[in-house]
């Protein structure tokens, strides 16, 4: 395969050239939508063809992969968080551990926001202990969510929600089924994508390796193996002018981007504080900035296009307007 047979296999797959009009079927074939701003979310639906009428409550807002939020069918917690360790360890000390232990306390009496729970501690932990706590970063409620015991109540809310936790499978249970349906949806992709998308440390990426691939169709491309499954649908063409939502899963679920995220305009989309902004992909190549400003598009190229090409994204990005105006 070349570069352009990659980007439309990919482009397919993350419904980028096709459309899925449910939601929670769209966060379920991309294993969870990521929501570092949960707008980024709508943006991204609305991309891909989602219905997104009463979109915050369809979907749950937790820590996945490591501890990034993203918006996931609730159904799908229990082999999502699987991949997640599950020991005591994972809190760091005891003092944690049992601060986390009264936050649920807390919650089965009712107590919700974060900020409630931090004014209740406040009089029996120095400052540095609270901040750690109850981090506007996730602080507990990461491990909780990672452990399934909690969640945000909606995508849109800063409270939590007791998860009515199901039986949690082993990550040796989870691991075939989600490298697959990986695969499907991110393919063409090496073993290493799948681990950066997993946030797999070393001794997980092994296991990986110790799979039989055979089932997947691959190829070599500068070096690298590349799995994929053929769709018997084929494949759309590439888009001209496509929106990509902030942290799209075209720009955030690979090793390596450059194919698509020309490395001169890296810096201008993923910044130094981690965000990744929304942006505007020509031929499927990166090429601009987009942004809805109090209501107005705001669209900025990285170098002259052709009049068809701004006039289409300004008319994708006037649409996205208007599909999401009073739903964010």
């Amino acid at each position: 395969m070349n570069r352009e047979q990659i980007i439309r296999r990919r482009m397919h797959g993350l419904y980028l050239s096709r459309k899925c009009g449910d939601l929670a079927e769209l966060s379920r074939n991309l294993l969870g939508m990521h929501s570092w701003f949960y707008r980024n979310v709508a943006f991204s639906a609305v991309i891909r063809g989602a219905d997104i009428g009463g979109w915050k409550t369809v979907l749950t807002k937790t820590w996945l992969y490591g501890g990034r939020l993203h918006g996931a069918a609730y159904d799908e917690l229990p082999r999502l968080l699987a991949l997640s360790p599950g020991d005591e360890g994972f809190w760091g000390d005891a003092q944690m551990k049992a601060i986390a232990d009264e936050a649920i306390s807390l919650m089965e009496d009712g107590v919700s926001s974060r900020a409630e729970m931090r004014r209740i501690f406040a009089g029996r932990y120095d400052h540095t202990t609270l901040e750690t706590a109850f981090s506007p970063w996730g602080g507990i409620f990461v491990n909780l969510a990672r452990l399934g015991r909690v969640a945000f109540r909606d995508m849109a809310s800063h409270d939590f929600d007791l998860v009515d936790r199901e039986p949690m499978k082993t990550q040796d249970e989870v691991l075939p089924g989600l490298l697959r349906d990986y695969i499907t949806a991110y393919g063409p992709a090496t073993l290493a994508d799948a681990a950066w998308f997993f946030n797999f440390w070393r001794e997980d990426k092994v296991k990986l390796k110790k799979f039989n691939v055979d089932e997947f169709s691959s190829f070599k491309y500068d070096g690298d193996l590349y799995f994929y499954i053929d769709d018997p649908e084929g494949m759309n063409d590439i888009p001209e002018v496509t929106l990509l939502s902030g942290f799209d899963p075209l720009i955030v679920s690979y090793s390596q981007r450059s194919r698509f995220l020309p490395d001169e305009y890296k810096s201008s989309v993923i910044l130094k504080s981690g965000i990744c902004n929304p942006t505007v992909a020509v031929n499927g190549r990166v090429e601009g900035l987009w942004n809805i400003k109090k209501g107005e598009p705001a669209l900025e190229f990285f170098s002259e296009q052709p009049k068809r090409v701004r006039d289409a994204a300004y008319n994708l990005l006037d649409e996205m307007r208007w599909e999401t105006a009073g739903r964010l």
